[in-house]
């Protein structure tokens, strides 16, 4: 396993909830799909993902709230972190661009020292 995914960091936590919130919803959109569109008609994928994606959402919000306070998130990162937790796939969009940003700390693959561009040494939002 690399430090992407160190599940004894709140931020590997956000990476892995975060996918898992976008998986969900895929599961639970294929769903819709069968119930509203398909054939033949089903309830069974939104009965199975519903529930599944309501907790991995819920999930997401706590583990972005534990993220947010512990990085010093500013309002607009805020703001984006709750829109990505609503908008259907949004979420790695989302951490793809705060793990750019060094909204998610030092990235485990830029050595000591080096920051990222347009950032000073020590910023971090």
């Amino acid at each position: 396993m690399t430090d992407t995914f160190d599940l004894r960091s709140v931020v590997g936590w956000f990476r892995l909830v975060a996918l898992l919130e976008a998986v969900s919803w895929v599961g639970l959109l294929i769903g819709m799909y069968f119930k509203y569109l398909g054939s033949p008609r089903t309830e069974l994928g939104v009965k199975v993902f519903g529930p599944v994606h309501g907790a991995i959402f819920v999930a997401f919000v706590v583990v972005g709230v534990l993220v947010g306070l512990a990085r010093g998130w500013s309002p607009v990162t805020w703001l984006a972190g709750a829109l990505a937790g609503c908008a259907p796939l949004a979420s790695v969009p989302f951490l793809v661009w705060a793990d750019r940003t060094g909204r998610l700390g030092a990235r485990p693959d830029m050595p000591a020292g080096i920051t990222q561009p347009g950032l000073r040494a020590g910023d971090t939002t």
